[in-house]
């Protein structure tokens, strides 16, 4: 048996043995709450954010994003016909690879297929998949959660050992920030994002009745397989304009070009709440989903369908070592990826 070394956490921040991984190792929950009474759980199998709960202005307490009860179901979520990911941490490459493959100091590198001919969110057995190690926690005001995680060289046929962490913040303003660093051995492409669904209703409701707005002036043409031509598409007249807020549309797969830090904004007039999704990241690519094809149940029993949550994952372009047109995604040995995302909880 594996113990999980988790020493350093402070008294304030509670952990609750899950279960086990295959390879025996001890999986985690850690749940953290902030003075407002704001609260998050996350485990260490990817890194993942198994609830959120906001307290709305009625005093009421919601969580806000889809998950399960279970460390064994996350594990079987993966053999869905469409795997959700929820809450996950997703590496080491976010979004599509075209046919798997791409060119990076002249080498063709070929990758793990796990989405017909393509490399989908960093492949078979993706960041989403891996144990991750707590190597730092705060319990002061705005506590803290750091994960870590070593991906050696030529996983999923990634060049590089590459040395990943994530840390989750809550703050006193009810904003969970989400900052990831990665350094490699070696030249390598990096696209991380954070993966939950979110639900202003509660998570056992439908998305449909809330509003959504998004910074952007346009996306990211893509061919029917949703693989990148390299183009752009206006939002001039579009039906994915979202310049001012209107309902969030029944099916959405789709990466908006950002304008600023400000990405985007869902609003639920039932609950009076508002998030706000700032990044430092070129894009984010909204998704409409949550579809567990009445095999798993979520979270109280819920049965999640394709209208359950939406997904904010801020990120590079999908593709992008694929095209020279699109932001780098190559971290050179000696340097530093960065990436800032927090989500703002508001009472309107």
């Amino acid at each position: 048996m594996v113990k999980n070394n988790f020493s350093q956490i402070n008294s304030s921040i509670n952990a609750k043995l899950l279960g086990f991984m295959p390879d025996e190792k001890e999986v985690f929950c850690y749940t953290m709450a902030n003075k407002k009474g704001a609260e998050v759980s996350i485990m260490n199998y990817g890194a993942t954010i198994m609830s959120l709960k906001i307290p709305l202005a009625t005093g009421e307490k919601i969580d806000v994003v889809l998950g399960f009860d279970t460390l064994e179901d996350y594990i079987n979520s993966y053999n869905l016909p469409s795997p959700p990911y929820f809450g996950t941490t997703v590496g080491r490459f976010a979004g599509r690879i075209n046919n798997a493959e791409f060119f990076l100091n002249g080498k063709r590198n070929f990758l793990n297929k796990n989405h017909g001919e393509h490399n989908l969110h960093g492949g078979i057995l993706g960041f989403s998949r891996k144990f991750w190690k707590v190597i730092e926690s705060t319990s002061d005001e705005n506590p803290s959660i750091t994960f870590e995680y070593v991906s050696q060289n030529n996983d999923e046929n990634f060049p590089g050992e590459l040395t990943v962490q994530v840390r989750y913040t809550l703050t006193e303003e009810n904003e969970l920030q989400v900052i990831f660093t990665a350094t490699t051995s070696e030249d390598t492409i990096v696209n991380l994002t954070q993966h939950s669904y979110f639900n202003l209703d509660g998570h056992t409701n439908a998305i449909s009745n809330q509003s959504l707005i998004i910074n952007s002036k346009k996306i990211v043409e893509t061919n029917k397989e949703l693989i990148p031509t390299g183009n752009f598409v206006s939002l001039n007249n579009h039906p994915f304009d979202f310049a001012a807020a209107k309902p969030i549309p029944t099916f959405i797969d789709n990466t908006f070009v950002l304008e600023n830090e400000n990405a985007a904004t869902l609003i639920s007039e039932k609950n009076r709440l508002k998030l706000s999704v700032i990044t430092d990241q070129p894009a984010v690519h909204i998704y409409v989903g949550g579809n567990c094809f009445d095999k798993i149940k979520g979270k109280e029993n819920a049965d999640y369908h394709p209208k359950s949550g939406i997904c904010f994952e801020t990120q590079n372009f999908p593709d992008a070592p694929n095209h020279v047109c699109f932001p780098n995604s190559i971290l050179k040995k000696g340097e530093q990826y960065n990436h800032q995302t927090t989500f703002k909880f508001e009472n309107i």
